[in-house]
């Protein structure tokens, strides 16, 4: 039965997942791409279909359970955030020598802005290096067909293929058409065959030699040709070459200005098609629309017809929006072009949530070790740097290495700073178990701060290793962070509550003169996410809290060294208010005021 749903890009990915046979789905959490799995699981209990998904401890997790499925001839596909592909970089250069048997699909969602990554990065160089193919969806529609579509590409050719979904893409909504889907399971055989499976540097050379006759013929393949949106082909004068969310930009542009020119769009925008790259040497003028780098343009013949990245023509950072792609279509086609400017609107700072565990454990921090360096993680707990306990963010667990690098660089000075590092929960699991191992090994005096909310929480709430429930929610093991850490050889090992500020403040400093001598000390400082809490638990824990205003001064101290959203001056700044529809009741404001005007009213908690 067909019906209609208004589907996220993410959604839509999930849903041809399922409808075209993908059997085996894993991902680590990552935004754009979080709702891919999330709605994989929903659709395959919607359905009923007993397919597995997966939240794996990191991406190159992911990606080799994934792989290895296909290797034994299903369908399945593996999904990630641009940077997260970094993580999985490894097993993707081998696995596209090595080749499928079932279809594999790679999702890398890319983040141009960047609004949610520590950079903008394309992963289509990434596929260019890897010499993978790459789909590079325009709507959710679009993304939904693209999964039949490199399915059927991937086992044509033996090869994985990956799908690229900008934010726009994975976060738009569209009104799009749900069938029935009619599983059919498909058994697993493993062919052993070392000389693929297992190949040595010189077979290694063979598989090369294979892979470059793969990309000829998908160069040439019919089904992901590039397609003519408007306009008319012609044999020469001016041309538009566009890629991604920029097409569906650009082809509603090409119809409000009325232009007849011929706009086209590279569903495949490596390997590009040869036949096309021939074509468009016809024309005179091409203008290349692509995020974020130029991958299509570096691909044609002859750069100096072409307007794009490389001729500086269009910007190498920052998000193509409508305006913009309107006004580089205007430029090119020399139309006036009246810029229209937003009016200005003041924003508020990223924060984190009233009452978040995380403020408390940084405040914490900061008293222990008033000058010390703070290194910190990828996470909600990144705006730590609101409060001034965080100094650097590199990326998935490098605050612990960055750690040791620190304590290194001071080692011949007199005077040497604290060093603390935070990382939380899911990014310890990811990527921070080696490097702990490692400062053990050194013996590095620094502190570790393992901020536990027992989740995934920036990205969605999804399950870590020690949550005890899988990707579809259903009861798993789970794995005690106290017992890694005294596994890699970590004696100091304490937890505490952070609403418990004194106690978390001491057993800090406690930690601090424990690893001078010692080592690595880590202090778990472990409360559930306020937003991820059954409410009867959260209502017993917490008290409310009251401002005394005839001991407010309106020093701003609470304001300005806290950082929580429900404390804010009063209009003529004499006093602190108090947002009853914001506070938590968490109490941890009552120890960090020094005039001790914010109490814990037990009466009305």
């Amino acid at each position: 039965m067909t019906r209609q749903k208004l589907m996220l890009g993410n959604d839509a990915l999930a849903y041809g997942l399922l409808k075209n046979g993908c059997e085996i789905a894993t991902a680590y959490p990552g935004t754009p791409s979080s709702e891919i799995l999330a709605s994989f699981v929903s659709f395959k209990k919607e359905y009923n279909i007993p397919v597995h998904a997966q939240w794996a401890v990191n991406e190159k997790i992911a990606f080799e359970t994934a792989y290895a499925a296909c290797q034994a001839g299903v369908r399945s596909a593996v999904a990630m955030k641009q940077v997260g592909l970094n993580v999985a970089a490894d097993p993707l250069m081998s696995a596209v020598y090595s080749g499928v048997k079932g279809g594999f699909i790679v999702i890398s969602a890319d983040d141009p802005g960047p609004h949610s990554s520590q950079t903008e990065q394309d992963s289509r160089l990434m596929a260019v290096m890897a010499k993978l193919p790459v789909l590079d969806p325009a709507s959710p529609m679009q993304a939904e067909n693209m999964v039949g579509l490199a399915y059927e590409l991937s086992e044509a050719f033996e090869i994985p293929v990956m799908i690229r979904p900008t934010t726009r893409v994975c976060h738009t909504r569209q009104n799009m058409e749900m069938d029935d889907i009619v599983y059919e399971r498909k058994e697993a055989e493993f062919e052993k065959n070392p000389a693929r499976w297992a190949a040595t540097p010189k077979f290694r050379l063979t598989l090369h030699k294979e892979l470059e006759e793969k990309l000829s013929k998908i160069a040439a393949w019919n089904p992901t040709q590039p397609t003519l949106m408007s306009g008319t082909a012609k044999k020469s004068g001016k041309a538009i070459v566009v890629s991604g969310v920029a097409a569906a930009s650009a082809k509603d542009i090409v119809k409000d200005l009325d232009l007849e020119i011929p706009v086209y769009q590279v569903l495949q925008p490596f390997p590009l098609h040869t036949k096309f790259m021939e074509e468009l040497e016809s024309y005179e003028d091409i203008l290349v629309i692509e995020e974020t780098a130029g991958v299509i343009e570096m691909q044609l013949a002859d750069k100096k017809k072409v307007k794009g990245k490389n001729s500086g023509f269009v910007s190498r950072a920052g998000e193509l929006f409508p305006e913009t792609i309107e006004k580089l279509i205007s430029s090119f086609c020399n139309l006036d072009y009246q810029e229209i400017t937003p009016p200005a609107i003041a924003g508020r700072r990223p924060t984190l949530c009233a009452g978040c565990p995380h403020r408390a454990s940084f405040f914490a921090i900061k008293k222990a070790a008033p000058r010390g360096i703070y290194t910190s993680d990828i996470g909600c707990y990144t705006l730590g740097i609101n409060l001034g306990a965080v100094d650097t963010v590199l990326c998935m667990g490098a605050s612990i290495s960055q750690a040791s690098g620190f304590t290194l660089a001071y080692e011949n000075n007199k005077k040497k700073p604290q060093v603390i590092a935070t990382i939380g929960d899911s990014t310890f699991f990811h990527s921070g178990i080696p490097a702990l191992i490692e400062t053990v090994v050194r013996k590095t005096p620094y502190v570790l701060v393992i901020l536990d909310n027992r989740t995934t929480a920036m990205t969605g709430h999804q399950p870590t290793p020690a949550s005890g429930f899988d990707a579809s929610g259903d009861a798993c093991d789970s794995v005690s962070i106290e017992k890694i850490v005294q596994g890699c050889g970590v004696n100091f090992c304490k937890q505490a509550n952070p609403y418990k500020l004194p106690e978390l403040i001491d057993l800090l400093k406690q930690a601090c003169d424990y690893c001078k001598d010692n080592g690595p000390a880590v202090v778990i400082s472990r409360y559930p996410c306020l937003l991820n809490m059954d409410k009867k638990i959260l209502k017993e824990d917490f008290q409310k809290v009251v401002v005394d205003e005839s001991s407010c001064d309106g020093c701003g101290y609470c304001v300005n060294h806290f950082e929580c959203p429900a404390l804010s001056l009063n209009q003529e700044e004499t006093c602190v208010s108090l947002d009853d529809t914001l506070c938590s009741g968490c109490g941890v404001c009552s120890f960090v005021c020094p005039k001790g005007s914010l109490i814990i009213n037990h009466q009305e908690g």
